[in-house]
């Protein structure tokens, strides 16, 4: 989970479902667009024992089935393969700067994968929050679709085709309902590797400063003050690599990475430049900051200052050598990175939500046309409108029975945010801007706790009209109740 540590549109921050729903722009659909409360209630109903179609594949559930309709239905849309999107673009000009045949693509893997593919083979704890049901959507207690594109790492790397390899994937999360965030959103994951047998005399480090010498270079300014690795902060592998191996891996993965950095902001400047001749065009700047991550040591972040921010852009590091191990390739050791596609395309283009890359309004879709063919005539994204907004607040009790409703019992289930949050986007799919906890009360004598949330309704493309707002919060109302066993204040 590459970027489990950042605020990544990504996130939202996704995979191969029965329905591809095709329609026509929202002003000429009528309002039972919305996933219906009868859609919603049979959601609830189907997480148990039964079975359940995903892009026409047939997968058993039970009790971990936690799938809606909703994410299921947007599982084929694959953004990142549809020529001319945003994200497909963004996806484009990274391959650029890792060419074959060094680097092979891999933009077609199956989103639905093991538990063993996307948390045992990359180390994680089996008490990692990640593995959780409120963050994880669910088929059957080992079977999920994938949170991260490095729950292919492993098999890429027995497959052993390339020395280098991009993996591009739709990747999903439950997740808070904001503009910069989606259940479903794009990772590309990219690593370089080098075999001890493979290269001259075994010296790995020699090879790779030779690999690095061949890259081009750049103009920009690099803080890096960190040494290549450090024994409590950032530990060398002292059981697999020499100190000369990790620091020559390091300073290739960093100059790879400022390189693709440059080629994405370079072109964000000149889509900027375009759309406001007043745009102030400062130096380009990067730093590196010391990281964590389960699969990598010594890790990194790169953060880049555009635009008056230092922004967040990508984890990093050296591959942990149990992963090459595991995968059959003991002799191999490299670099690995994942960088979020759908942050990154909202900065290029200048996208404001995230829920527009799902929109199939032509308004949107014809502003990229004709991009992919020529990555010179990107531009920044122009708004049709911005239609109103309509609040709803919604206040309840919890369960006295949960731990976070006030029970002290042992084993009392606690309410998740997270749980909330996909019961509205259930309800109300793409219509929900933002879902805010606004106010949090704890009875004095009771000592039950009352949540309020405030929800922003908002299409994207056309004005909601009051009846169809009001319908919406009652459904999502009785959704909660239902499916929650709170009481509505």
């Amino acid at each position: 989970m590459w970027t489990s540590r950042f605020n990544i549109a990504c996130r939202g921050t996704s995979r191969a479902a029965g329905l591809l729903i095709r329609s026509s722009p929202l002003c000429h659909r009528p309002s039972n667009r919305f996933l219906s409360q009868t859609t919603a209630t049979a959601f609830q109903q189907q997480t148990g024992a039964g079975s359940a179609e995903i892009n026409g594949k047939t997968y058993p559930t039970d009790s971990w089935y936690n799938v809606p309709p909703n994410i299921i239905e947007k599982i084929p849309r694959r953004l990142h393969l549809q020529k001319d999107h945003p994200v497909y673009i963004t996806r484009q000009i990274i391959e650029s700067v890792f060419p074959p045949p060094t680097y092979k693509y891999h933009n077609d893997f199956n989103p639905i994968v093991s538990t063993l593919q996307n948390f045992d083979s990359l180390g994680f704890p089996k008490d990692h929050p990640g593995r959780a049901k409120s963050d994880t959507y669910y088929i059957n207690d080992n079977t999920l679709l994938r949170t991260h594109t490095s729950a292919h790492q492993a098999e890429t790397f027995r497959a052993n085709l390339s020395d280098g390899y991009l993996i591009s994937a739709d990747v999903y999360r439950r997740d808070e309902i904001d503009r910069s965030h989606y259940p479903i959103f794009h990772q590309m994951e990219g690593a370089r590797s080098w075999d001890r047998t493979k290269v001259p005399n075994g010296d790995v480090a020699a090879a790779v400063w030779s690999d690095l010498e061949k890259l081009p270079s750049h103009d920009i300014k690099v803080e890096d003050p960190n040494p290549p690795f450090h024994h409590e902060r950032n530990p060398l592998q002292e059981a697999h690599h020499s100190s000369a191996e990790a620091e020559a891996i390091g300073a290739h993965l960093k100059r790879s990475l400022e390189l693709m950095v440059v080629e994405i902001f370079t072109r964000a400047k000149i889509a900027a430049k375009k759309a406001d001749p007043d745009f102030v065009d400062e130096p380009l700047q990067v730093r590196w900051v010391e990281a964590y991550f389960p699969f990598t040591s010594p890790s990194w972040e790169l953060e880049v200052y555009y635009d008056g921010d230092w922004l967040e852009c990508l984890g990093c590091g050296v591959v942990k050598q149990d992963l090459y191990i595991n995968a059959g390739m003991p002799n191999q050791l490299g670099w690995a990175f994942g960088i979020g596609l759908d942050r990154i395309a909202m900065l290029l283009f200048k996208v404001p939500d995230i829920r527009l890359f799902w929109s199939q309004d032509e308004r949107f879709l014809n502003q990229f046309k004709g991009v992919s063919d020529n990555l010179d005539s990107l531009r920044r994204f122009t708004p049709f409108s911005k239609y109103p907004a309509c609040y709803k607040d919604v206040s309840f009790w919890l369960k006295s029975t949960s731990a976070a409703g006030g029970s002290t019992k042992a084993n009392a289930h606690d309410f998740h945010e997270n749980d909330v949050m996909e019961i509205v986007r259930s309800v109300a799919g793409d219509v929900v801007e933002d879902v805010k906890l606004v106010d949090k009360f704890t009875h004095p004598k009771s000592g039950r706790n009352s949540m309020c949330y405030r929800i922003n309704y908002r299409s994207l493309e056309r004005t909601l009209t009051n009846l169809e707002v009001n319908n919406l919060h009652k459904a999502v109302r009785e959704a909660l109740v239902r499916n929650l066993g709170v009481e509505i204040r």
